[in-house]
């Protein structure tokens, strides 16, 4: 690996206008691909907000986001044509609901309307959602994702949320799973979100806690730590803060029940010390491939102790 990223690079100063008073949290690389660069975290001793710099620049970002980008894979659907039908389940019981629910695409209980998914990859979720009766969109930076989410024949935007052009009509409900970290300017992005929601419309966002005890465990391999791609890190208070500049209420805040930042966590620190068949082990358990039922019960255990190293906010329009 080299020293330096092959791209544009640009500091920042603290998106929140704090004078300058910044500390080292921690250095690190591209774990996922293994591209080349050296970035720094560091953390605003004022109001406590993470921040990469210096970063590269939106031009340049696109070298960290190559065609076999996990999410871009992960929300592949595997035939196209139209949504199935929803499909009433009865016989499972609400306690085993709730044991299968991780809290990972988690929004207010709304009666189906007009739904944007923000970075809505290959468009899994459009098709989720469409099938509840939702009249979806989505919003792509990828366009070889954006093109798998189209040939389901859901209207999708191309590029990145700063740059993307206002809708025909406002949305009752807008999603971003794991998005708003990876946003360049995440107040001005949120700020015309707020503009394209009806009043009183919902926001549901997932994002990494970056006060997870995993973070101070791991260091650079924390798995959520996900440099570059990852600009900015928050926990609730910054969150609740970076929400209520850019025209939200932050209503409430779910941890997610799921281990995997924690596996795979683990599984950095054991390829780094070269125990690639312990790190392979914990693939296999963080992919469902081996102790299904533990990891499950592992979760709900971490998402009850806030543990987890993952949230989603619900917020509302103001």
């Amino acid at each position: 690996m080299t020293a330096t990223a092959p791209v544009a690079l640009e500091s920042v100063a603290c998106l929140l206008g704090c004078p300058p008073d910044d500390e080292v949290v921690v250095r690190g690389h591209d774990r996922l691909h293994d591209l080349p660069g050296e970035y720094t975290v560091v953390r605003c001793r004022r109001c406590g907000l993470l921040r990469t710099t210096p970063r590269p620049t939106p031009e340049a970002m696109g070298f960290y986001y190559p065609p076999g980008y996990g999410p871009y894979l992960s929300t592949r659907v595997d035939e196209g044509g139209p949504p199935p039908a929803p499909v009433d389940r009865p016989s499972v019981s609400a306690l085993r609901r709730w044991i299968r629910e991780a809290k990972t695409h988690y929004v207010p209980p709304l009666a189906p309307g007009r739904m944007l998914e923000v970075g809505c990859g290959s468009g899994a979720y459009l098709h989720e959602m469409a099938a509840q009766g939702w009249s979806v969109e989505g919003l792509e930076f990828s366009p070889d994702a954006a093109a798998a989410a189209r040939a389901l024949g859901y209207p999708v935007q191309v590029g990145a949320l700063e740059t993307a052009v206002d809708p025909t009509a406002p949305y009752d409900l807008i999603t971003g799973w794991m998005v708003v970290e990876h946003l360049h300017d995440p107040l001005a992005g949120l700020r015309k979100l707020a503009r394209w929601t009806r009043p009183g419309g919902w926001l549901a966002l997932s994002t990494p806690d970056a006060a997870a005890p995993e973070f101070k465990l791991f260091g650079n391999a924390w798995y959520a730590l996900h440099l570059p791609n990852h600009l900015y890190l928050y926990d609730q208070r910054t969150l609740r803060r970076i929400l209520g500049q850019s025209g939200w209420q932050l209503r409430r805040v779910f941890w997610h029940d799921n281990p995997n930042n924690l596996l795979m966590s683990l599984r950095f620190w054991a390829l780094d010390r070269g125990r690639t068949g312990f790190a392979e082990w914990l693939l296999d358990v963080a992919e469902g491939r081996r102790w299904p039922r533990a990891r499950l019960v592992f979760g709900k255990l971490l998402g009850a102790l806030r543990a987890s190293g993952r949230l989603t906010v619900w917020a509302q329009r103001v």
